[in-house]
């Protein structure tokens, strides 16, 4: 076609209107929108008794949206909006996380603090103020990019978690628990921060990448086993471990019941290990030769000498130490969790560093010994390295039982490990009192309701999440922190007058020491102190224990807590419960 023959702009089928400016365009749209209230008009002149409900649940107030925030926050969007283009009332509250770790680790960045001693010292009421008027920093930016990314939200009636009529209702929910005996207080092994000195639930470690691989020293050491008639000579027993730093609070061993044992002698020395591991360890046995054999129930009741001189004085129990159990320590005990699957099938037993291995104690009558303190270092109980971290000791200690012939054999191991998803430094297991939600008394309702969920997508309902509630355990809530919800629990200070008041509202707070608090915050509530009613000497004293909550027990009490039900708005929230719609980041 010659150029004569082309069509002109006026004959073309379409007119030619260049590069659209795609952001201006977007920005146009947004101006309309506000100057015209599309927003609240797509809300308002809908009826309120044809609602589809949509809970937001809150972000962390002190960082910057990102990408996975942006993500959801396009569904958040989508799905609402839908339902409001067919005529639906969906109101779309947003609302601030304010309050836990993320606040408190910002919090002693920018301050000179580091720890809960320094906290202390630095002043709680002074921490606190701090946390609460940074918390918000970032507000205005979450606005703009919520905004600009064309979503709709009311900012104007948000809700804060650290606003005293939501914590008045975690305050009620809480209380709603303990009458339903649903909450109970246990000293018992918990993932632990050291590097926020607090307890950790099992879902925090599991948060993104928190659970990752980490290498850590893997060490065979030999305990002697004490003498019986009837032994080729004496007897060293080889144990296993990935945790070094725990062998100085060894208060036990565990063997496989099942498991078919060598004795291997070496020169003047038998060493006892699983038979199905001889091949594992044939370059340290090299020199040895198989002697013997016997079952892990042949073993079960034998005692031994510890490794380390600390705790020598649990061979025999002392009724004035509370550490004590009944039963004498260092002693082999029969465990089903035990196998050859991996180390010599053999396994050591420290009861405040390990779940199963508290179990097993317990049920054996064993006592129990924590000697690390909140900051993740030994105590004086272990004087050799007290004051250093647990982690950074495990080289010292196996360079300790290397020069005390005990090492038999030192590795390194890769292993999945789980970290703080705040301070990225990898937990630790430590036992410690803490608070509990029995979630084990309500799973098969749990499982239950699951299945009225329609989950998209659908394999979520009897996969991960299904999954993840048939093996749900009670659910660690306190925080040893600062700036959060007060666990509302009061106990008497003399244990010869045992009493606690669980409290579930300002009124019922009003009613017991004379005063309405306006700020449920420590150290404000934390001063509400009377005389115990149950002590007629009149000496004792009911103090709050010193605990706030978890903060995600605050942020799963947003449907209620976001309208201060059962105080206010009982028929509203009665009417618009449970949600038609939440979306959730698949780890939370």
């Amino acid at each position: 076609m010659s150029s004569q023959d082309r069509p002109t702009d006026d004959a073309a089928p379409y007119p030619h209107v260049g590069s659209p400016d795609l952001p201006r365009i977007e920005r146009r749209v947004l101006e309309s929108w506000a100057a015209q209230g599309t927003f609240e008009a797509s809300v308002d002149q809908r009826s309120v008794d044809d609602a589809y409900v949509f809970y937001d649940g809150p972000p962390f107030a002190n960082g910057l949206p990102h990408h996975g925030h942006l993500l959801t926050g396009y569904v958040k969007d989508v799905v609402p909006r839908y339902h409001t283009m067919r005529g639906k009332r969906v109101e779309r509250r947003f609302g601030w996380d304010c309050h836990g770790l993320p606040a408190e680790m910002e919090a002693e960045k920018e301050l000179p603090v580091a720890g809960r001693a320094s906290i202390i010292d630095y002043g709680i009421e002074r921490f606190n103020e701090y946390c609460r008027t940074s918390v918000l920093k970032y507000t205005h930016e979450w606005e703009k990019t919520v905004t600009r990314q064309a979503r709709w939200v009311d900012f104007e009636n948000d809700y804060k978690t650290m606003d005293i009529d939501y914590m008045e209702s975690v305050m009620w929910a809480f209380k709603q628990l303990w009458e339903k005996g649903l909450i109970y207080q246990s000293n018992r092994v918990l993932p632990y921060s050291w590097g926020a000195e607090t307890p950790l639930s099992n879902h925090e470690i599991r948060l993104d990448d928190a659970t990752r691989p980490r290498q850590d020293p893997a060490v065979t050491v030999a305990f002697d086993l004490d003498p019986l008639d009837g032994d080729p000579g004496p007897l060293s027993i080889l144990a296993w471990t990935t945790t070094p730093w725990t062998l100085p609070s060894n208060l036990a061993l565990a063997v496989g019941p099942d498991v078919v044992y060598a004795v291997m002698r070496e020169g003047d020395r038998l060493y006892v290990l699983g038979e199905d591991v001889l091949e594992t360890y044939a370059p340290q046995l090299e020199h040895a030769e198989r002697v013997g054999s016997m079952t892990g129930e042949e073993l079960v009741g034998r005692t031994y000498q510890p490794l380390f001189p600390y705790f020598s004085a649990f061979a025999s129990v002392d009724p004035g130490d509370p550490r004590h159990g009944t039963q004498r320590a260092f002693v082999v005990l029969g465990a089903g969790f035990v196998d050859t699957a991996e180390g010599t099938g053999v396994v050591h037993i420290a009861p405040g560093f390990g779940e199963d291995d508290q179990v097993l104690a317990d049920d054996a009558g064993i006592g129990m010994v924590v000697p690390v303190d909140d900051a993740g270092r030994f105590t004086d109980d272990v004087p050799e390295w007290a004051g250093e971290n647990v982690l950074e000791s495990n080289s010292d200690i196996i360079r300790h039982l290397r020069d005390a012939g005990r090492l038999v054999r030192h590795d390194s191991y890769t292993h999945n490990y789980p970290h703080c998803w705040r301070t990225d430094t990898p937990i630790i297991y430590r036992a410690m009192s803490s608070w509990y939600v029995k979630v084990t008394d309500i799973r098969e309702r749990l499982l239950e309701t699951n299945q009225e969920i329609n989950w998209v997508p659908g394999h979520i309902r009897d996969g991960r999440f299904g999954m993840w509630l048939e093996g749900a355990r009670d659910w660690s809530i306190s925080r040893n922190r600062f700036w959060g919800s007060p666990i509302p629990v009061w106990v008497s200070d003399d244990p010869e007058y045992p009493r606690v008041d669980v409290y579930g509202s300002l009124a019922e707070l009003e009613a017991d020491f004379g005063v309405r608090p306006t700020n449920l915050h420590r150290p404000y509530i934390d001063e509400l102190v009377r005389p115990n009613p149950d002590d007629p000497t009149g000496r004792s004293m009911m103090r709050r224990v010193p605990e706030v909550l978890d903060c995600w027990f605050e942020s799963g009490s947003m449907p209620f807590a976001q309208v201060h039900y059962p105080f206010e708005n009982k028929e509203w929230f009665e009417d618009h419960f449970p949600a038609d719609f939440i979306v959730e980041y698949i780890n939370q």
